[in-house]
């Protein structure tokens, strides 16, 4: 008989794209390994989540973290925006979706780690507005210089944030994004930036863990933001067996 885990199950969005399997080209439901690889460092078991307008509570009720991962854009039309010539990919299933099962895991408080585009998703959940170009605002493109290869870049982090608690003052990210944060959602908070001022971090104050980061962390060597998510999924995996009422 085998034991029952103990390890928290944090899930992760995936991407909805094509890919290719030997002579199969598909369009296909993936993520990234490195998402992967961080939950399982971390001490959780990742599961993918595949987008899917009515699976929303069954889902949550399988899970005790959640990430959301990065892609492409979001449709500017959820944020009362008409498309930039730059804004390409949208895939409206996935914005749909997403944007549903973010506002549910929030209203659970289950432990939630947003990701590049997902930090753009829970903003835009929210009420939030986006830049859809950020080089038409600081004249240059040195947050994603090359397609298919991360940029480096410092950020500064705010003191009396929990991110600050985390990563500490300042830190250097790995980011590959065109878009940026422009008004900010009912209850989100800024606590980092780009050396343009830019908003490079949000926090949902009044959550467990409710963190929006504009770089891809699961990319670099830091694995800080992984370790408190998969803790913060730990107590709730515990908060929900002691008390299942409590959680739904």
């Amino acid at each position: 008989m085998h034991a029952v885990t103990t390890r928290p199950i944090v899930g992760i969005t995936t991407y909805v794209t094509p890919a290719t399997f030997g002579v199969w080209d598909l369009r296909t439901a993936l993520v990234p390994w490195d998402y992967v690889a961080a939950v399982e460092r971390s001490g959780g078991r990742a599961l993918l989540v595949p987008p899917s307008d009515d699976g929303v509570e069954e889902t949550l009720e399988s899970l005790d973290g959640l990430i959301f991962s990065g892609g492409s854009d979001l449709d500017p039309e959820l944020y009362g925006q008409e498309a930039h010539p730059e804004t390409v990919g949208v895939v409206p299933e996935r914005d749909r979706a997403e944007l549903a099962l973010l506002q549910a895991a929030l209203e659970r408080d289950l432990p939630v780690l947003a990701i590049c585009r997902g930090s753009q998703v829970l903003n835009v959940a929210l009420g939030g507005e986006l830049i859809q170009h950020v080089p038409d605002h600081v004249g240059h493109d040195r947050h994603k210089e090359q397609a298919g290869a991360f940029s480096e870049h410092e950020v500064s982090v705010e003191s009396d944030s929990r991110l600050s608690e985390l990563i500490g003052g300042s830190t250097s990210v790995k980011s590959h994004h065109h878009q940026g944060h422009a008004t900010l959602g009912a209850g989100l908070r800024a606590v980092a930036h780009d050396e343009d001022g830019g908003i490079e971090a949000l926090e949902l104050d009044g959550k467990r863990f409710a963190l929006g980061v504009l770089w891809h962390p699961e990319a670099g060597e830091d694995a800080r933001l992984f370790d408190a998510l998969v803790e913060e999924a730990r107590r709730f995996r515990a908060q929900r067996r002691a008390s299942p009422a409590a959680i739904s």
